[in-house]
């Protein structure tokens, strides 16, 4: 069953109207709540909800809402198989998961497949609306629960590299790439500037010019589109360096400062 709510197209939308969000999860009391509770924000309107993967992808193509919250687990069609189906059409609909578990594979699969973010079930009200505004914003959102987990799960799946595909750079430096390695692998800017001999304002230099060419804003999304597009992968295509490196296997916890 799904359901759809009319009392407003796109074409009648203002230049200030409301965010349209579409449910799709399975439980119906579930979508019922989400549906009230979004609706306590005048700048969100519920346009339908669905209990499948299918409802959800035909709704999405019919209602073109700026928002699709889709449960990874659904009947009929899968969360992870509707994204897969929706991906390829160029829609501007985002969508946020929502999950029960950010460690489950699908949702690496999902966010390598174009979602824009992850949402824990258990998540505060608060950060429901933050982050369906952090996604409209044009930004990834990972709640830091599962950022350490997703990161690591994301970087094995790309360790593998292709050698009949050559990697994409964006338009970055050689300095810029290893600057890059190096958030992916967690290093704060002063253990960066330490590895390469520069100074931190260098770094901060060298970051301004990355989320620049690559459209994030902070290192946290860095991280998770050089993971998405396998930048990583990069790396080991190059030949070992002759010294080994003094930081290998340095881990920090400062993504997101």
């Amino acid at each position: 069953m799904f359901r759809v709510s009319r009392t407003m197209t796109t074409d009648a939308r203002s230049c200030h109207s409301p965010i349209r969000v579409l449910v799709a999860d399975d439980h119906a009391l579930f979508r019922e709540t989400l549906r009230t509770l979004l609706e306590t924000d005048p700048d969100i309107v519920v346009v339908g909800d669905a209990s499948s993967g299918r409802d959800a992808i035909r709704l999405t193509r019919e209602l073109q809402p700026d928002i699709l919250l889709l449960d990874l687990v659904m009947p009929n069609v899968s969360g992870l198989d509707a994204l897969r189906e929706l991906s390829p059409l160029g829609l501007s609909t985002r969508t946020l998961l929502l999950t029960a578990d950010a460690g489950d594979s699908d949702v690496v699969d999902a966010l390598q497949l174009g979602a824009r973010g992850v949402l824990m079930k258990c998540a505060a009200t608060e950060l429901l609306f933050k982050s369906i505004r952090t996604v409209m914003a044009g930004q990834y959102w990972v709640g830091r629960e599962c950022v350490a987990e997703l990161i690591d799960k994301m970087r094995e799946r790309a360790a593998t590299p292709d050698p009949e595909m050559r990697r994409p750079t964006f338009g970055l430096t050689p300095r810029e790439l290893e600057v890059v390695f190096t958030v992916v692998d967690g290093y704060p800017n002063s253990d960066i500037a330490r590895k390469f001999s520069i100074s931190i304002k260098t770094v901060k230099h060298h970051l301004t010019n990355i989320f620049g060419k690559l459209g994030v804003s902070n290192r946290l999304e860095l991280a998770l589109f050089a993971v998405q597009h396998r930048l990583d992968a990069i790396r080991h295509e190059e030949p070992p360096r002759s010294q080994a490196d003094p930081f290998s296997g340095r881990r920090s916890a400062r993504l997101a400062s």
